[in-house]
């Protein structure tokens, strides 16, 4: 039989069932769609955090002290409050860094403005190079200076209250640890990927922050065990390279310097090491964990792939019994076994590739409405959808061996008599 003619009969089958060829394509609609849109918005989560992350400095290192189990991605708190302001006054003299920013924070149960106020708050303290540091741009207004009772807010947080913020105006904010009251004069407005975003922060979208130079509003001093005295001591430090090139030199000369003369050193407990992350290594781990991530999802969506499967098996061992009595004319008429085998293949693969055609249409709409939904950046490939259509062929071929194997071996007398 002519390949064609045998695709042309396969067709009309197809199209004379047309309810049963539905519910059969249904499965595997279900299972490529399901896969396509789990990849896509694992694809889109991870270039918007991977580019969110590039986008910064890349001759930023984060410096932490952290337990071997814990992630070695850092977060806002780092991890042991070890490193002292001497320490980071002296990673500032390592040759090779151009700004080392200490990072902590103070909790604030609410801040005011104009006799309205908004609920709990994370201020971040630093010194100024920190915005260089986080490669914030500034829309208006200048860096907090050390010493003066000024902060810098990000876009969001200008929105907070009803009044919109602006540069110059004052706002309050009230400790949580003692309910002392602060006033502080906005300075300065950044723009920026939000913090969260980049480092696993819990959060949706960017939030408004809040920073604040460490003098005077930060407050948590340790004795130095060297200096015996009290020092500020810090959660984490960010450190900068003067060039890209030089990150893995720095971020060497951080390491001999926190393990052999660091007052960090003594600090931190013994089951907690340091850790000097480049921007390089966390976009490694993200990709990683996104990817991770991604192929569990992505797995369990193959399932309905199998059940599609299983149902355009059932269909055609139906589809079999159903025209037997056409096969034993066929046989009789000269069709061979290839002929009988060939049709009810194609059939088939008809249908998975139909399944799949339509399934990867569905998956993109699907993907496209929930990054929109969740606020992502769309990221597709277009291999996947030549992916679906093989996958398609694939489950057709083989959810209709057997079928088409069972049609040409019927015995045309038999079939004949079949009523």
């Amino acid at each position: 039989m002519d390949v064609l003619e045998g695709a042309r009969i396969s067709w009309r089958n197809v199209r004379e069932h047309k309810l049963r060829s539905t519910l059969t394509t249904l499965g595997v609609i279900i299972g490529v769609a399901a896969v396509i849109t789990f990849v896509t918005l694992g694809a889109s989560l991870q270039q918007d955090i991977v580019s969110t992350v590039a986008g910064g400095n890349a001759a930023t290192m984060y410096v932490t002290a952290q337990t071997p189990g814990e992630s070695q991605l850092p977060s806002l708190g780092g991890g042991s409050v070890v490193f002292t302001q001497h320490d980071v006054d002296q990673i500032r003299e390592l040759r090779g860094v151009e700004v080392a920013a200490p990072e902590s924070g103070i909790a604030a149960s609410s801040v005011a403005y104009n006799n309205s106020s908004v609920g709990r708050q994370w201020i971040t303290v630093s010194s100024p190079g920190y915005f260089r540091v986080r490669n914030l741009d500034f829309v208006s207004g200048r860096p907090f200076r050390l010493g003066e009772r000024e902060v810098v807010l990000n876009r969001p947080a200008t929105e907070m209250f009803a009044d919109n913020l602006s540069v110059g105006e004052t706002i309050s904010f009230t400790r949580a640890a003692n309910d002392e009251v602060v006033n502080a004069t906005v300075v300065g407005v950044v723009a920026g990927q939000d913090e969260g975003t980049v480092l696993g922060i819990q959060g949706d979208g960017e939030q408004p922050r809040l920073y604040a130079p460490t003098d005077p509003y930060y407050e948590r001093t340790v004795l130095s065990p060297n200096l015996r005295t009290r020092q500020l001591v810090y959660g984490r430090v960010l450190v900068t390279a003067t060039s890209p090139g030089q990150v893995d030199a720095v971020q060497g000369r951080v390491f001999s310097y926190l393990g052999e003369q660091s007052h960090a050193r003594q600090l931190k407990s013994n089951n907690y090491q340091f850790e000097v992350t480049t921007q390089d290594q966390i976009v490694s781990q993200i990709e990683q964990l996104t990817s991770t991530f991604t192929a569990y999802i992505s797995g369990i969506a193959v399932i309905s792939l199998v059940v599609g499967s299983i149902g355009i098996a059932n269909i055609m061992l139906v589809s079999v019994a159903e025209r037997t009595r056409e096969i034993g004319i066929m046989k009789a008429v000269g069709a061979q076994n290839r002929d009988v085998l060939q049709l009810f293949l194609a059939e088939a693969v008809m249908l998975g590739v139909l399944g799949s055609a339509l399934g990867a249409l569905v998956g993109l709409g699907a993907a496209f409405v929930g990054a929109r939904a969740i606020g992502l950046p769309l990221a597709f490939r277009p291999v996947w959808f030549v992916a679906a259509v093989a996958v398609g062929v694939v489950v057709g071929v083989l959810a209709g061996l057997y079928p088409a194997w069972d049609a040409a071996r019927t015995d045309p007398i038999d079939a004949l008599r079949h009523e």
